[in-house]
C-alpha cells in the first residue's frame, strides 16, 4: 500500500499545477477589477469633496471663477486626479439669495487609472454639488 500512496502524491503534484495554472487567470482578473473598483471609488468621493468645497465658495458674495478653481484644487492636491471647476448657471456670480448655485467635476476614467485594465474603459466620473447662494 505504501507503493501506491507514494505514486497517487507524484501524480497529484502535476495536477496541481496544471489546476493552478488554470486558475491563476481569474484570481489574477478578480483581484485587478477589485483593485479598479476601489480606485473609481476613492475618486469619486474625492470629487465629490472637491464639487462640495468649490460650491462653497460659488455661493460666497464676490467669489470668482478662479477662487473656485483654486478651492477645488486645493482639495484634490496630492490625489493625482485634476478636474475644472464648472459653476452653473452661467451667471452664479450675480444670482440672488437663496438662487441654487451648482459646481460639477468630470474626469475621463483613463485620467485617474492606476492599473490599465478594460473594466472602466471609456467612463466619465462625475461628481456635483449644489448650494443656496448668499449673495445679497
Amino acid at each position: 500500500m505504501r507503493i501506491r500512496s507514494q505514486h497517487r502524491g507524484r501524480r497529484r503534484r502535476g495536477a496541481a499545477a496544471v489546476e493552478m495554472a488554470v486558475v491563476s487567470p481569474v484570481l489574477i482578473a478578480i483581484l485587478l477589477g477589485m483593485i479598479e473598483c476601489a480606485r473609481v471609488g476613492q475618486s469619486t468621493q474625492l470629487l465629490t469633496t472637491a464639487a462640495r468645497a468649490g460650491c462653497r465658495v460659488a455661493v460666497l458674495p464676490g467669489a470668482t471663477a478662479t477662487d473656485v478653481q483654486n478651492q477645488v484644487d486645493a482639495v484634490l492636491s496630492g490625489s493625482g486626479i485634476s478636474a475644472t471647476a464648472a459653476p452653473t448657471p452661467s451667471n452664479w456670480q450675480t444670482l440672488t439669495a437663496g438662487s441654487a448655485v451648482t459646481v460639477t467635476l468630470s474626469v475621463p476614467y483613463s485620467n485617474i487609472a492606476w492599473v490599465s485594465t478594460p473594466f472602466f474603459s471609456g467612463a466619465t466620473i462625475t461628481a456635483t454639488a449644489s448650494m443656496a447662494s448668499e449673495n445679497p
